[in-house]
């Protein structure tokens, strides 16, 4: 029963996320992706859900790539992209205990863990505008959901 829980609050994620991004194609600095965005989600068993939005499918795919990355660091890491290598970097951690090296650092804002009002555990990648949007569209989804 909650794995039909975790993909239902999972799937709303994705389509309340759908229907924000035109709030961020507004902004000049965003727009430059024409709505070729995508989101990767991964829950706590490994379960990978994902969207492309948009109409090129080679951006999208570009972009998926970019999310699934940022998502599974996350997944593997418990914290958010540029968090993580900031600690690695500051000598707060050894990269050698998460089993990913310093060439596969995503090092772009666009992944985090977001924990549900139920405690479900979700590591979440967007990818296609600007890190802090990025890290917006998904709070933002999160918090209209209410879940």
């Amino acid at each position: 029963m909650k794995k039909q829980t975790v993909q239902a609050q999972v799937e709303a994620i994705i389509t309340t996320a759908e229907k924000l991004i035109p709030m961020y194609l507004a902004k000049p600095e965003d727009s430059s992706s024409e709505g070729n965005v995508a989101i990767c989600i991964i829950d706590e068993d490994g379960n990978v859900y994902g969207r492309l939005y948009g109409t090129d499918k080679i951006r999208t795919r570009r972009t998926y790539n970019l999310a699934w990355t940022k998502a599974s660091q996350v997944w593997i890491t418990g914290m958010k992209t540029v968090e993580f290598e900031r600690k690695v970097f500051n000598g707060e951690l050894n990269d050698k205990d998460f089993g990913i090296l310093p060439p596969d650092f995503i090092g772009w804002l666009g992944g985090q863990p977001i924990v549900l009002k139920d405690g479900t555990r979700l590591s979440i990648g967007f990818s296609g505008f600007t890190g802090v949007s990025d890290l917006d569209i998904v709070v933002k989804a999160v918090n209209e959901l209410e879940i």
